[in-house]
């Protein structure tokens, strides 16, 4: 195996609680001397080594470009699947910049849940039974053949809808609403899935298009309430290892899943350099695909990558490069114990986010032993930090365990307050809630 080539300047892309987690990784790792976020946050920019470029838009690709450039970066990270999706990667790559984060065309396995389906058909990996439509007709009509057999259905939008574009329906009439309300929002394609049972696991993995090394797998909880209630969101809280799931089992869902799928891009055309997030519902029949993301998870991230006991910059630059070496077991290796993580969120998510409320407590979070990643926040004219999104904080427990770092997490997370904030209370709990199809 060669030897490791250390990136000294980083550019990640992006500037949320996914973004913050990856500086605060890069940021502390042997010879990096700098990371720049575009456009970051005021919170990531206290990070030691950590610059933002607030200039810089995630989706405005000539001003991402220029600022790889003036920094002399030698490796960029796109963060957002958005990002990805409008082809910023495809622009840094034209300038000659290292880039992990797939082609706009290699994204389309999350920004089209249709397309994603039929990779993995061709690729022959065991995936929910699915049809996709622009009919609104044939789609309620094929909803209530497949709610007639008792399992429910599950209605996507098929673009990207940050997690929240889902709805799992118990009945025929409640997927033919739900149908109906993506059509009435101007959704084009939608996307009607049979209804898997089990726990869900996101197992991330890095790849340089033909190879991939697994990250550990952690659980989202995508509903909004204690006890998987309310509506999707874009993610209240995740852990890492799972009971169901343990690190030495991912081999054998790279090779069931991931490799194959990677082949089968390849194939198409465009290979896949980035991380490929596999959402997968661990059935009784065995996992599942559920969906893919082409990004890191958020908040899947923020329990993740404190997790890591090697360092993540050469990984990503050899992939970026498409010189990836499989490590022993093909996955990283990862510190003892385990890490919980707990969003806290605005009043009104996920429909109408509150913002501009003064939060208390960060730093007394801190002081429980706590990491604190900020995804929507700013300061105000005092200096003081105020919620400024829907999902504001990822504060997140390390414990030899699951229960003390879920113990850390929740005394964290109950000495942060504002007005209105909303956060659950069971995330990493003794016996997990399934966190639901959504994504």
């Amino acid at each position: 195996m060669s030897r490791p080539v250390m990136p000294t300047r980083i550019l990640i892309v992006g500037g949320g609680g996914r973004e913050h987690a990856l500086a605060w990784k890069l940021a502390a790792e042997p010879g990096v001397n700098e990371i720049v976020v575009a456009p970051g946050s005021e919170a990531i920019g206290d990070e030691p080594r950590v610059r933002i470029a607030p200039e810089a838009a995630a989706l405005d690709t000539d001003a991402i470009v220029a600022v790889a450039r003036r920094r002399s970066v030698e490796l960029a990270v796109i963060g957002p699947e958005a990002a990805l999706a409008t082809g910023v990667a495809d622009a840094l790559r034209e300038a000659g910049i290292a880039t992990f984060g797939p082609s706009a065309a290699a994204a389309r396995i999350e920004s089209s849940k249709a397309f994603c389906h039929e990779v993995a058909a061709a690729a022959g990996v065991a995936m929910a039974r699915a049809a996709s439509f622009v009919d609104t007709a044939e789609a309620r009509e094929y909803a209530r053949r497949e709610a007639a057999r008792g399992d429910g259905v599950v209605v996507k939008a098929d673009g990207l809808a940050s997690g929240k574009g889902v709805t799992v329906a118990e009945t025929a009439d409640e997927a033919v609403a739900a149908i109906d309300a993506l059509a009435q929002a101007g959704v084009e394609r939608i996307v009607v899935e049979e209804r898997l049972r089990g726990p869900e696991a996101s197992v991330i993995a890095i790849c340089d298009g033909e190879r991939a090394i697994a990250l550990p797998p952690a659980r989202d909880h995508k509903r909004l309430l204690d006890g998987d209630e309310g509506p999707n969101t874009g993610g209240m809280g995740a852990f890492s290892p799972l009971p169901d799931l343990p690190d030495d089992d991912v081999e054998t869902i790279l090779r069931t899943v991931h490799r194959p799928l990677l082949a089968e891009l390849a194939r198409l055309g465009t290979p896949f350099r980035g991380f490929l997030y596999a959402g997968l519902m661990l059935t009784a029949d065995g996992p599942k695909l559920l969906e893919c993301n082409a990004r890191l998870g958020d908040p899947e991230a923020q329990v993740i990558l404190p997790r890591l006991a090697v360092p993540l910059g050469p990984l990503l630059l050899a992939a970026a490069r498409g010189r990836l070496e499989d490590p022993v077991g093909a996955r990283i290796a990862v510190l003892p114990g385990a890490a919980v993580g707990i969003v806290l969120a605005s009043g009104g998510y996920p429909e109408a986010p509150a913002r501009g409320d003064e939060i208390e407590g960060i730093e007394s979070a801190r002081a429980t032993g706590a990491l604190v990643f900020h995804a929507g926040t700013r300061r105000d004219a005092d200096g003081r930090f105020e919620t400024n999104g829907g999902r504001v904080l990822t504060v997140v427990g390390r414990g030899p365990d699951q229960a003390v770092a879920r113990a850390i997490a929740e005394s964290a997370a109950d000495a942060i307050s504002w007005p209105g904030m909303q956060r659950r209370h069971d995330i990493g709990a003794a016996e997990p809630v399934a966190a639901g199809v959504g994504r």
